[in-house]
């Protein structure tokens, strides 16, 4: 089960080591250039090692660590949005060595911090783009990195949405395109947790996606936290982050991961 957005505001932090208090969050992925950022680091620094910690890349929110250069605003220094990388990305002008380059500044802030590093995976599923995927694979390994994500959710789960429907199928055309449909790196068997955001129904697909987890191992995403004036400026994901860790931290919940056929590990444990 991982916690994505830790760093993001001190009450994402909060939230997310409740999750892992109660024993259903096994690992986080760390936005090292967000408000939370030096909250979180020291936070994490006190947690023991059944907390696996990985990087999430942030290419499309506020500064860059590294200069940036073609991944940001000339005119500001800060990155494009979301709906101005994709088309700059695929259209091929985004520069691959400023993505290395700025990939590799976050993984040592990361590290320089005093915290090893599980795995790499990304603010907005960004690194899945053709364009740049490439560079944060080869990133990822040069710096010793062997698991990243690939956000493939089956069209199975939660078929009732539209639109998690959609998001998977432009994930799944964008990586397709990006990597050629093989990933070089290390991995879970399933991803799930796309159909799980943003639904009033949390809880209930929660709980039936934990009763018919398939054998090896699956990745769960998930991104409870408090939402506080940080995240509300920094992210339009607010109220759903608290209803999913109430969800996360019910009794019913809890007592799934004590009781179920299944064991938590962490990135590092694969």
């Amino acid at each position: 089960m991982n916690a994505d957005d830790f760093g993001l505001s001190a009450g994402v932090n909060r939230g997310i080591l409740e999750a892992h208090a109660a024993g259903v969050v096994s690992s986080v992925s760390v936005l090292v250039n967000t408000p939370g950022w030096t909250d979180g680091a020291r936070l994490l620094r006190g947690i023991g090692p059944g907390l696996g910690v990985g990087l999430h890349l942030n290419l499309t929110t506020g500064r860059p660590v590294s200069w940036g250069g073609s991944l940001c605003d000339a005119r500001t220094g800060w990155f494009h949005p979301l709906r101005r990388l994709i088309p700059r990305a695929l259209a091929g002008r985004i520069d691959p060595g400023d993505i290395a380059i700025e990939c590799t500044a976050q993984i040592a802030r990361l590290r320089n911090a005093g915290l090893i590093v599980t795995h790499l995976d990304s603010h907005r599923h960004v690194h899945v783009l053709p364009g740049v995927w490439g560079p944060v694979v080869e990133t990822a390994r040069r710096e010793g990195i062997q698991v990243v994500r690939v956000p493939l959710e089956p069209y199975s789960v939660n078929v009732m949405s539209w639109r998690a429907l959609l998001k998977k199928a432009t994930l799944r055309l964008a990586w397709s395109f990006a990597a050629g449909g093989a990933s070089p790196l290390r991995r879970p068997d399933r991803f799930v947790g796309i159909s799980l955001q943003g639904s009033p129904r949390f809880l209930r697909r929660l709980l039936a996606l934990l009763d018919h987890l398939k054998p090896g191992t699956t990745e769960l995403m998930v991104h409870p936290g408090h939402p506080d004036g940080d995240l509300a400026a920094w992210d339009d994901y607010t109220a759903p982050r608290a209803r999913e860790l109430a969800a996360l931290t019910r009794p019913e919940v809890r007592e799934r991961f004590r009781r179920g056929s299944f064991r938590l590990i962490h990135f590092g444990a694969l």
